[in-house]
């Protein structure tokens, strides 16, 4: 993988860059779709590529790793075979998943054991198998296996998840760079910073993984149910110290505003399953504002969704249908809102790198930042 640094914004830490991979380029700053199950939620791969333009999108360890499991997987040629995107992918470790599994999951040294969500089975992820399944999955981009400490961590768990992470890393990177890729394309290994919402273990996580001198980086454990600002302050203290000249990745995060927001921070890539599923709920992200379809004052609206919307279905669908749509829980009505929600954030991220490379973008961010929030 190569990253270019193309341009900086010289009112902030923005940057417009160029992620280079054997499936394609990716123009930062970027949002990718989550596909956890190896497909983006009632969503198409023409429609991604052809309508939303989606660069890159995410597939899930976890999930993938207990269905189809990895002997489909493999059989098939690899995620990109199996389910024919031929674009760039990225695989998460799984660790957000397996933590999230509170009541069903024990940490060890070794790594974590963890009973399936599916049927109760029994399962060990460690930082070595974890880079295997992610190689058998063939992803572009593969994270390292971390434990996300929740937003309400003291300073002593944290620190001590950070540190089980860190010791993680090591031996994750060490198996990475033992190993090859088993289809043919070039994989990269990202490492993830840890601390929770505490500045002095930021600071030391993304020392730490800054030193190993990977190809690019993530932010992780931030959008865990901190407050916006604690995110905001955790992800200015990891940018200024990450190096400039890799790509950096803010993991499940976030809203239009916290992904402008983080722009303006210094972040270069984005993932968050909040424009499908908010979408399959109604909820519709636009550059005027937010719509909520399935209030009663969209019921006799005939214009389009969004006049200022990239998707087809924007200028296609009226306002009144797509109400009517959810309203009788069509199952359309997903489809539309996914589609609207993830045009919205492509085209946002697009904008932003757009008014980076012109030089006005703090003027712009802040502007938009107004309009993201208004309740249509």
């Amino acid at each position: 993988m190569d990253f270019k640094l193309q341009v900086t914004d010289s009112k902030s830490r923005a940057r417009a860059g160029k992620i280079t991979t054997d499936h394609g380029e990716i123009e930062t700053p970027i949002f990718m779709p989550v596909g956890t199950v190896g497909s983006v939620k009632g969503v198409h791969f023409n429609d991604l590529k052809e309508d939303i333009e989606a660069q890159i999108i995410l597939g899930n360890t976890y999930h993938l790793y207990l269905r189809p499991g990895l002997d489909i997987i493999e059989k098939a040629g690899g995620l990109h075979k199996f389910n024919g995107w031929d674009r760039p992918l990225l695989t998460d470790s799984g660790g957000y998943q397996v933590f999230s599994l509170s009541g069903n999951r024990k940490l060890k040294e070794e790594g974590a054991v963890f009973r399936s969500h599916i049927d109760g089975s029994k399962h060990l992820f460690t930082p070595e198998n974890v880079v295997d399944i992610q190689r058998i999955i063939g992803a572009d981009i593969i994270m390292a296996f971390d434990e996300c400490a929740p937003g309400d961590a003291d300073h002593k768990y944290a620190k001590n998840s950070m540190e089980l992470t860190h010791r993680w890393l090591k031996r994750g990177i060490t198996h990475f760079d033992q190993t090859d890729p088993k289809y043919g394309h070039s994989q990269t290994f990202f490492p993830i910073v840890q601390g929770a919402g505490f500045r002095d273990l930021r600071k030391q996580s993304a020392e730490y993984i800054a030193s190993f001198g990977r190809e690019g980086n993530a932010i992780g454990g931030l959008s865990v149910g901190e407050p916006a600002e604690v995110m905001y302050e955790m992800t200015e203290v990891v940018t200024g110290i990450l190096p400039e000249d890799k790509p950096r990745y803010l993991m499940g995060v976030g809203t239009p505003v916290n992904i402008l927001e983080s722009i303006a921070l210094g972040v270069d890539m984005f993932d968050c399953v909040m424009p499908t599923r908010n979408g399959r709920n109604g909820m519709l992200f636009t550059s005027r504002g937010i719509m909520n379809m399935k209030n009663e004052k969209w019921k006799d609206d005939f214009s389009p969704i969004d006049p200022e919307g990239t998707s087809f279905v924007d200028h296609h669908y009226t306002k009144a249908y797509l109400r009517h749509l959810f309203v009788s829980k069509e199952l359309l009505a997903a489809q539309i809102g996914s589609l609207h929600n993830l045009a919205f954030y492509l085209w946002l991220v697009k904008e932003a790198r757009k008014h980076i490379i012109a030089g006005d973008f703090a003027v712009w961010k802040d502007q938009m930042v107004k309009q993201l929030t208004v309740r249509l």
